[in-house]
């Protein structure tokens, strides 16, 4: 049986593994940071408490699924999450991440994005999607990086943070199937749009 600090996935220099109960100050800090989640739904989170109820809620209560996508991103030398990697498990196969920020601009988060998205594929998933704010550019690198492609925009009303937010959807397909699209996001959100010469 595999131990919930044991490393699931190695990467060069990360260990990619679940997240425990223990991990709640590490967690703390990656989620207590205001840049870090300036992009995400979520306000950062204030107290230890607060965040072990938002560890329990996005990681903690998925790992007695089937399949949960829901890493920690850990340097080698320490096995310490220093940010995240997820996939949703709806039909939007929708890849996530976060890192803290004194480790950006290292290309850990594309590495680590890297490695579950070889998972995905290897497990027989078709496609991933991803999205990101029009503000955060550096998101949409990694999404590149990916070797995922532009789809289209579309503009959502954000919760908790009850803000505009105007995205861009992108996607990789993994099963041969070229251009097919997934249109969710189209077709729930108005107004929705492909940007040209991005």
């Amino acid at each position: 049986m595999i131990q919930e600090n044991t490393p699931i996935l190695e990467t060069d220099r990360l260990l990619l593994r679940r997240f425990c109960k223990e991990d709640a100050a590490a967690y703390q800090r990656i989620m207590g940071e205001e840049e870090t989640n300036r992009f995400l739904p979520w306000f950062p989170t204030q107290t230890l408490d607060e965040a072990q109820a938002h560890l329990q809620t996005h990681f903690l209560r998925f790992y007695g699924l089937p399949s949960a996508y829901r890493y920690a991103v850990c340097l080698k030398e320490d096995n310490l999450p220093i940010g995240y990697v997820t996939v949703s498990d709806g039909e939007n196969r929708d890849i996530g991440y976060g890192l803290c920020k004194e480790y950006w601009h290292r290309g850990m988060v594309t590495e680590a994005a890297q490695a579950v998205a070889e998972r995905v594929k290897k497990a027989g998933y078709p496609f991933l999607t991803a999205t990101h704010d029009v503000n955060n550019p550096r998101s949409a690198a990694v999404m590149r990086k990916l070797g995922m492609t532009y789809r289209y925009s579309y503009v959502e009303r954000w919760q908790p943070k009850d803000i505009l937010v105007t995205f861009r959807m992108y996607q990789i397909n993994f099963d041969g199937a070229g251009d097919d699209t997934y249109m969710e996001y189209w077709e729930k959100y108005q107004p929705h749009f492909i940007e040209k010469d991005l």
